[in-house]
């Protein structure tokens, strides 16, 4: 009997492992700058570093799709 994971097996769990990571990632790092920086709301600082902010997270989301959906693509 053979030791190991199957290749494909390995490589499909290895895609599953890196779309959540990486899901995770953007989430807090657009909760954290958003939350804890106060960047999510314009109160008492200049609205253009709330807008900076939504452009950036939606640029990043973008990029995350565009990411994961080559790396799913791939066969």
């Amino acid at each position: 009997m053979e030791q190991g994971w199957d290749s494909d097996v390995k490589r499909f769990f290895s895609k599953i492992l890196n779309s959540i990571s990486l899901a995770l990632l953007w989430a807090l790092a657009a909760a954290t700058a958003g939350i804890y920086f106060q960047l999510g709301w314009a109160g008492g600082k200049p609205i253009v570093f709330t807008f900076l902010f939504y452009i950036v997270a939606v640029l990043g989301l973008l990029g995350l799709i565009r990411y994961l959906y080559r790396t799913w693509k791939k066969d």
